[in-house]
């Protein structure tokens, strides 16, 4: 679930009675947001169970899907905005998804936890993985199959044709616009296709 920071980050960016997709969406918590703050509607899509028990108790419509088997159900355009929030990383066929993120929705929205962050770049210069609040696991039990840094993703992005709207960091719940890639924890995309 992401913090109440991360939330209101992109909620920002979500436009008023906008239609939404939010892949890999936990509890339902940010959709929930969205709907009781910017009169969002839309589904998630969830695969663990207790999820999509908890999704449907806020009230949020929710399709139990592995991402892995890609958005067919989808047709093009047929959401406003796409969230992927805290999802990539964990994803085996990612810019896979990040296209299909662009081309079902107008605008994507990513977030993912920044490995460039200096104490992540400390750590390794110490010789170990880092164990932080947004990287919370030991590099041998972590649900990340990557990770990776707000430069790479701009990379990736342009690679796949998106065109970045907006890009800053998140530290401590403030938005990070100068040196990013070092200064924050958690990086955010807002795109759509070029």
């Amino acid at each position: 679930m992401p913090d109440q920071a991360t939330m209101e980050a992109v909620a920002r960016l979500v436009p008023q009675g906008a239609r939404v997709l939010d892949l890999g969406c936990g509890d339902g918590a940010l959709l929930a947001h969205l709907q009781a703050t910017r009169g969002c509607s839309g589904y998630g899509i969830e695969i663990v169970d207790a999820n999509v028990l908890a999704c449907v108790q806020r009230g949020v419509d929710v399709i139990q899907l592995n991402l892995e088997q890609g958005l067919a159900m989808f047709d093009d355009a047929s959401f406003d905005v796409v969230l992927q929030i805290d999802t990539l990383q964990h994803l085996r066929n990612a810019e896979t998804m990040l296209r299909e993120t662009a081309r079902v929705g107008r605008h994507g929205i990513v977030v993912f936890p920044n490995f460039a962050h200096w104490p992540n770049r400390l750590s390794v210069l110490r010789g170990r993985m880092p164990v932080t609040r947004r990287l919370p696991y030991q590099w041998y039990d972590t649900p990340n199959i990557r990770v990776g840094t707000f430069r790479d993703f701009a990379v990736l992005a342009r690679k796949n044709g998106l065109k970045i709207l907006d890009a800053f960091g998140l530290q401590d719940g403030q938005p990070v616009r100068v040196l990013p890639n070092v200064r924050a924890a958690t990086a955010l995309f807002h795109f759509e296709r070029g």
